[in-house]
């Protein structure tokens, strides 16, 4: 019996990191969709689905969350992701919107 092996290794420094990145993957991706990619009712839904999530978090884990969007957002290269890295804290209900 031939038995193969393959050892993947994570360039993700934890669970919590390599979630984040997917779902801001799956934001950018939505956000940026024009209507012949995904029906815009639906991209609406499911932007409103996860910022009503992560802004039912507890604290401590927002402020996690926002620590690391910081962090992507510092090594981002793409200057429009750079962007919506830095705006997704207040645009997904994680900081309120300043008067």
């Amino acid at each position: 019996m031939i038995r193969w092996e393959t050892t993947v290794t994570s360039s993700y420094p934890s669970l919590t990191r390599a979630l984040a990145e997917a779902l801001v993957d799956v934001l950018w991706f939505i956000d940026g969709s024009e209507d012949e990619q995904m029906d815009q009712d639906d991209a609406v839904k499911v932007m409103e689905g996860v910022a009503h999530v992560v802004s039912t978090l507890p604290g401590d884990q927002q402020q996690e969350l926002i620590a690391l969007l910081g962090a992507m957002a510092a090594a981002e290269t793409n200057p429009a992701r750079r962007e919506f890295l830095e705006e997704f804290p207040e645009g997904f209900g994680l900081i309120a919107d300043l008067p």
